[in-house]
């Protein structure tokens, strides 16, 4: 028996991407799958036939995130992956873009933990999602690079108030789930291409690779406190 089977798990994100191939790891495992974001009906049409609960949450906003507590009751584990990157040099970063980045991916996870913290069993966990850029600062990443060290320090904060709870987060690397796709087809793969030759792994993530250690984070009871990078060594070279 799987150690998710009959497990409900509360995932916050969009209903494709890395959240999506978290959920239907979950389901594949034999858990159950509680989708939540702000926009219920679109996550509703993306698991169309797929047996999940689908719920609204706004994490920035804390009436949001402890309405949904109420509506849910307890849950095994909670997945946030919902972000708001604000990419661009430190010249020409904007305050509300940088303030909304901080609320979505650092904030959010803790009012999670703070709502769902008392719904979660002994032996549950969090899972939240942080990035390369905190290892590996780029130019005109440095809001993203904060945000998410800021993360790592809350997952780490976290696992020790929340113990036995057991709290960690997934550190991705360069991600092929269509983030990207804003920079046109030729700028895309010359990216793809340069990060290919330069990682040690010699390739692109998917949200497939995410979703596997995911199962990883939910499922070992003995990790605790850490942000595993997942991203093929960008973080070495």
């Amino acid at each position: 028996m799987s150690a998710l089977e009959n497990k409900t798990v509360l995932i916050v994100g969009r209903g494709s991407g890395i959240a999506g191939a978290i959920a239907l790891a979950v389901r594949d495992a034999g858990g159950q799958v509680i989708a939540a974001n702000r926009e219920p009906d679109e996550l509703a049409e993306a698991y169309r036939g797929m047996n999940f609960g689908i719920e609204r949450v706004d994490v920035t906003d804390e009436s949001s995130v402890a309405e949904l507590a109420g509506r849910t009751g307890s849950v095994d584990h909670v997945v946030s992956t919902a972000s708001a990157r604000a990419r661009g040099s430190y010249a020409d970063l904007a305050a509300d873009l940088v303030a909304a980045s901080f609320a979505v991916k650092a904030i959010g996870p803790l009012l999670l933990a703070k709502h769902f913290a008392k719904k979660v069993p002994p032996d549950g966990s969090f899972l939240f999602m942080s990035g390369a850029t905190a290892l590996k600062p780029a130019p005109g990443m440095l809001a993203v690079a904060a945000t998410n060290a800021a993360v790592d320090a809350v997952t780490a904060g976290l696992a020790v108030e929340l113990a036995p709870i057991r709290v960690n987060a997934i550190s991705p690397g360069t991600i092929d789930t269509g983030a990207y796709d804003a920079l046109g087809a030729e700028r895309k793969a010359a990216l793809f291409a340069a990060r290919s030759a330069a990682n040690p792994a010699r390739r692109i993530g998917t949200a497939d690779d995410i979703a596997a250690v995911a199962l990883m984070a939910l499922t070992s009871g003995f990790l605790t406190g850490v942000a595993i990078p997942v991203d093929g060594g960008e973080h070495l070279v």
